[in-house]
């Protein structure tokens, strides 16, 4: 890495905090926040129009974010930098977490990077993110209630020109505690409601994988059918209604309660933890 890109790497923020109550028993989070890549990846080579497609973050669930960490008087944690640069919803050791083709499309930045480039990434980035929430989450634990991680996603109407009918999906792992009645309480208020679809909640080293399942903590994924939320007010709209699902729900003392469910995905890869910090041993 050239000086210049250690410069606007200093400079850049990685992580996006909203400040909320620490016993508000909610922590949100926006893996795929922004479309935003560095100067010096120089774009990764694509042109604007790549950049505002699906492919580089999630549509409409920044927006989402905000609303629900308004509505809730809850912290929420963003990603400051584009899927594309690096996902900090992958494990560390996962083969998608810099992707060189996406959609279809051919990402000229990526096609030969290496595990230096790699490393330095996740340094920059997806570490700075993953401790974020950790930190948060510690502070919440330490204050009371347990919090609920709610990760926010959204997903194409369409997939390999087959339609998705699915409004909203519920992704989780093996922890049925918030996602069973988050998913009958979202059927009831008339969402066409997709448990685990249009995705497994079962991913390897994802962000719930380490950050709640890991933990004992209650966490779900909530996925968003991009043309629900194409445009702010549409995005905020859809987070006034997910919000009236979710306060009953978040009201009740038995969901923040810490309780360990085996992980379907088995081994957990190479981050450990270290003192509240993820310490990567290889790429």
């Amino acid at each position: 890495m050239t000086q210049d890109a250690q410069i606007s790497l200093a400079r850049e923020p990685s992580v996006e905090r909203i400040e909320g109550r620490h016993d508000s028993g909610l922590l949100f989070l926006c893996d795929h926040a922004s479309n935003h890549v560095p100067a010096h990846y120089a774009g990764l080579g694509l042109t604007e129009e790549d950049l505002s497609r699906h492919i580089a973050y999630d549509i409409g669930a920044a927006m989402v974010t905000r609303t629900l960490a308004r509505i809730f008087s809850a912290p929420a944690l963003l990603t400051c930098v584009s899927r594309l640069v690096i996902d900090v919803n992958r494990g560390s050791d996962d083969p998608t977490l810099v992707m060189r083709l996406s959609d279809g499309r051919i990402i000229p930045g990526n096609a030969r990077v290496d595990a230096a480039e790699i490393e330095c990434r996740l340094r920059a980035y997806w570490q700075p993110y993953r401790l974020a929430i950790r930190t948060e989450t510690d502070v919440m634990l330490a204050q009371g209630p347990v919090p609920i991680l709610v990760a926010i996603h959204s997903f194409t109407p369409c997939w390999k020109n087959v339609p998705r009918p699915w409004e909203v999906g519920v992704l989780w792992d093996n922890d049925p505690r918030f996602a069973k009645p988050l998913i009958e309480k979202l059927a009831e208020a008339g969402f066409c409601v997709g448990d685990n679809e249009p995705y497994d909640g079962a991913l390897r080293g994802d962000t719930l994988n380490m950050e709640a399942t890991r933990r004992g903590l209650p966490g779900v994924l909530v996925e968003i059918r991009q043309d629900c939320i194409a445009t702010p007010e549409m995005a905020a709209a859809f987070a006034e209604r997910l919000a009236g699902v979710l306060r009953p729900l978040t009201a009740n003392p038995a969901q923040h309660t810490i309780d360990f469910f085996p992980s379907r995905t088995g081994s957990l890869g190479d981050a450990l933890e270290h003192d509240g910090m993820i310490h990567i041993d290889h790429v």
